[in-house]
């Protein structure tokens, strides 16, 4: 079966607002969380997230702002840079470009339109209006990032939108890969968005207990793998990846950053919370498989790392579990702790770091590790990124649900 390979990326988050930016950031060990500026911070408890600071829309779209919703305008911006990385027009099927139906769309997010949400709610129940604005459902649909990507871009092939909490955009990544390999496509555009900064978003989070105080340094704020982590920081962002087949990126002469290699997808079949171990295996070890990976041939996992005390243990046990003896071997790290977690975007956002890290051949840290938890006894990066050699990396989400996504990236060539 032909090579699925990225040939493009495009990155909005906390850590940067592209690639380079990006690993300069996580490169660096800098923690990029700080306090809350979309939210008034005094109807919050837990002052600290992960914004995509200076990002301006009038800078990158005219009129056709009022349908966007914060989400929808990061997906199509970080289209728009994967494409341009990729060395692909603005548009397709024009200028003898590919084929306009063999390219499609697939994004993830969790929360879609949310900000449009919470704003014409506010406007209906708090200051009583009788009626909302006419782009309310196409700003909050879900599949609004697909849709506007494929009008911004002009793709007219197979195009979806998956939601499955913090997988999303893994599993749409994963599902374009599979529609590559079953040859219904050249090329998909695939990644997430959210944008989830909004005071009712914080105060559901909040109340489930999992968010980590700011404490004396936001940047710090999330510690995972640590002893002392105390939570997750909510953060928002996009990253759109271009995927091809090989004989598509050969044909046209592109650079091709990686090959995607492997995909694995699995349900937890239990708590709608509290993750299990049997899932985030499965998942990992499929991913691997139809890669045709062994333990001995992985160097790095950017793993889902969010934090929370629960999650970091039972991730740590399943890649112990996994990978045995060559478990140590492994560099482990949680870029979460730069930049934040982005819900439905995050696995998208956690994809671009392990392609960095390919290309840099070096593993990015885990920021902010103080001192070690015993349940998470493995090599987590710690502080300072590593120069190594990486010649196949994981990129794990583990949402709730106990719904579970793993990418396989290789070194191209193998």
């Amino acid at each position: 079966m032909e090579k699925i390979v990225i040939t493009g990326m495009g990155v909005l988050s906390a850590a940067g607002s592209t690639p380079r930016e990006m690993w300069a950031c996580l490169a660096s060990g800098r923690g990029a969380t700080g306090p809350v500026t979309r939210v008034d911070p005094q109807r919050l408890a837990h002052n600290v997230c992960g914004e995509v600071r200076g990002f301006d829309p009038s800078q990158h779209f005219g009129k056709e702002v009022d349908v966007l919703d914060r989400f929808a305008q990061f997906a199509v911006v970080c289209a728009r840079q994967a494409l341009a990385d990729a060395g692909l027009g603005r548009r397709f099927g024009v200028n003898g470009g590919p084929p306009a139906r063999r390219v499609g769309v697939v994004t993830g997010t969790a929360l879609g339109g949310v900000e449009s949400e919470d704003h014409g709610f506010h406007q209906l129940y708090a200051r009583n209006a009788t009626r909302l604005h006419p782009f309310s459902i196409p700003r909050m649909m879900f599949n609004a990032g697909t849709s506007h990507v494929s009008m911004d871009t002009g793709a007219q092939g197979v195009s979806f939108a998956v939601s499955t909490a913090c997988a999303s955009s893994t599993h749409a990544i994963g599902e374009a890969w599979r529609l590559l390999r079953l040859g219904a496509a050249d090329i998909m555009l695939a990644g997430g968005a959210d944008a989830p900064i909004t005071l009712g978003v914080f105060k559901a989070w909040e109340a489930m207990r999992v968010l980590a105080p700011a404490g004396a340094n936001p940047a710090a704020a999330c510690r995972p793998f640590s002893a002392d982590r105390a939570g997750l920081v909510l953060a928002e962002g996009s990253a759109m990846f271009v995927l091809e087949t090989e004989s598509s990126a050969r044909r046209r002469g592109a650079r091709i950053l990686a090959e995607l290699a492997g995909y694995g997808a699995s349900a937890d079949a239990g708590h709608i919370t509290q993750p299990a171990l049997d899932g985030p295996l499965a998942a990992m070890r499929e991913a691997m498989e139809s890669a045709q990976l062994n333990p001995a041939d992985l160097d790095y996992i950017n793993a889902h790392g969010t934090g929370t005390k629960l999650n970091d243990s039972t991730e740590c046990a399943a890649i112990r579990e996994l990978f045995g003896p060559e478990a140590g071997r492994v560099s482990v790290s949680s870029t979460k702790s730069m930049h934040g977690h982005a819900m439905g975007a995050s696995g998208a956002i956690d994809l671009a770091p392990p392609l960095l890290a390919i290309a840099h051949q070096t593993a990015p840290p885990t920021a902010n590790f103080t001192f070690p938890d015993p349940a998470c006894n493995l090599d987590v990066t710690p502080n300072q990124s590593r120069p190594r050699e990486i010649r196949a990396a994981l990129s794990n989400s583990f949402a709730f649900g106990g719904l579970n996504a793993v990418l396989a990236i290789r070194r191209y060539p193998a």
